[in-house]
């Protein structure tokens, strides 16, 4: 749109629909709708264009109002005659003209003409390639040992796609390693129901779980001893199994289970194959060390 020649309040409008749309306008489609308080048409097309860009929010597609009684400039320089008049602009430019599109159907089919056409950027897409090689940071990191790094970077992931079960997942495990249980609780206690159910965050809370029995030194080896001591004492190996893997020692602590299940699978109604799925889970499934365990215990199962 062009500036020269134009009064301050001109120029200001004409940076304020810059901002608010032409921007915006440069990687996504926007649905530019010209409005007035005392219209009745408007007001009862308002909701069918804001549900119509929420539902179509991660494929690019924005909305942006204009108020033709405050943006007198703007709206004449679109010749606006009547309203409601809607538009779809891509990189600055109109290229449809929506005003008939009254009902969500007609206006999601028309959209979907344009976007099938125009290289227009889709908001979840885009933001996923832009976490992705964080995530994979944060994972190296953790791994690494550095839980402390890691939490931070999953922290700030966290608050760029609070809706990535990936990143609430991962500072949950980061905060677990060092041992911040209870924040690592309540950032599980904020989660949304739809996230709450992820593979991810079932992992996590898995590990957040396994980590409450982390025992003191002395607890630990106090324990091994009493399994020692009683090989066949079920309620013994399963305890020192539980710690062993809190403290850190998990060969052990499979190992043990492992035993218990080819003694009495059936023993406290499957206690140990429970932990030991459990366990499997906390670590996760593609882990190396998980897939060689789950083939011991298919073998303890079904050999």
């Amino acid at each position: 749109m062009a500036s020269l020649g134009l009064n301050l309040d001109e120029q200001k409008a004409v940076d304020r629909f810059r901002k608010n749309v032409v921007e915006p306008s440069m990687t996504k489609l926007v649905i530019l709708d010209f409005w007035a308080e005392w219209c009745g048409p408007c007001k009862a097309l308002t909701p069918v264009l804001e549900k119509v860009a929420e539902d179509y929010a991660d494929k690019g597609v924005v909305l942006a109002k204009v108020n033709v009684d405050e943006e007198q400039f703007i709206a004449g320089q679109f010749q606006v005659r009547s309203i409601p008049t809607v538009y779809a602009l891509f990189q600055g430019q109109p290229v449809a003209d929506l005003t008939n599109a009254r009902s969500e159907s007609q206006l999601k089919g028309l959209l979907d003409q344009l976007l099938a056409r125009l290289p227009v950027s889709g908001g979840e897409a885009d933001k996923a390639a832009e976490i992705a090689p964080l995530l994979a940071m944060g994972e190296e990191v953790l791994a690494g040992g550095d839980a402390e790094r890691a939490a931070g970077i999953f922290m700030q992931i966290a608050e760029m796609a609070p809706e990535s079960a990936q990143a609430q997942a991962g500072l949950v495990r980061a905060l677990t390693a060092l041992g911040q249980l209870d924040e690592a609780e309540a950032v599980l206690a904020a989660l949304p129901p739809e996230l709450a159910a992820d593979a991810e965050i079932a992992r996590a809370r898995s590990a957040l779980e396994l980590a409450r029995d982390k025992p003191e030194e002395s607890e630990l080896a106090a324990l091994r001893a009493a399994a020692l001591a009683a090989p066949h004492d079920m309620d013994a190996q399963f305890a020192f199994a539980s710690a062993a893997f809190a403290g850190g020692a998990r060969e052990e602590a499979a190992d043990t289970l492992l035993t218990m299940i080819a003694a009495d699978r059936a023993w406290n109604e499957g206690a140990a194959r429970t932990k030991l799925l459990q366990i499997f889970e906390a670590v996760g499934l593609e882990d190396p060390w998980v897939a060689a365990t789950r083939r011991r215990l298919s073998t303890i199962l079904f050999g």
